[in-house]
């Protein structure tokens, strides 16, 4: 499946499973798919996702956003959005 580049891993809180991610490359919501790749590879469902410790549906390019990850990531993994 085509892949549109959304950005990074900013930081990783290993016991929450939570991943900060830079948007430089589009925008993120509810429900689209993304692949994290570098020191992991895997494909996941955005469930849920917070901006500044709030709940939001979506986030556009240039915001930070937290998102609850399947498996652990490091800084600098690269997230690309799912397109189909």
């Amino acid at each position: 499946m085509p892949e549109e580049p959304l950005g990074h891993v900013t930081h990783y809180f290993d016991r929450a499973g939570v991943a900060v991610i830079s948007l430089t490359g589009g925008d993120l919501k509810i429900g689209d798919q993304i692949h994290v790749t570098g020191h992991s590879d895997f494909q996941q469902t955005i469930d849920s996702m917070q901006v500044d410790h709030q709940p939001v549906d979506n986030s556009g390019q240039g915001s930070e956003v937290a998102i609850k990850l399947a498996q652990p990531a490091k800084p600098k993994d690269k997230i690309f959005k799912i397109v189909e």
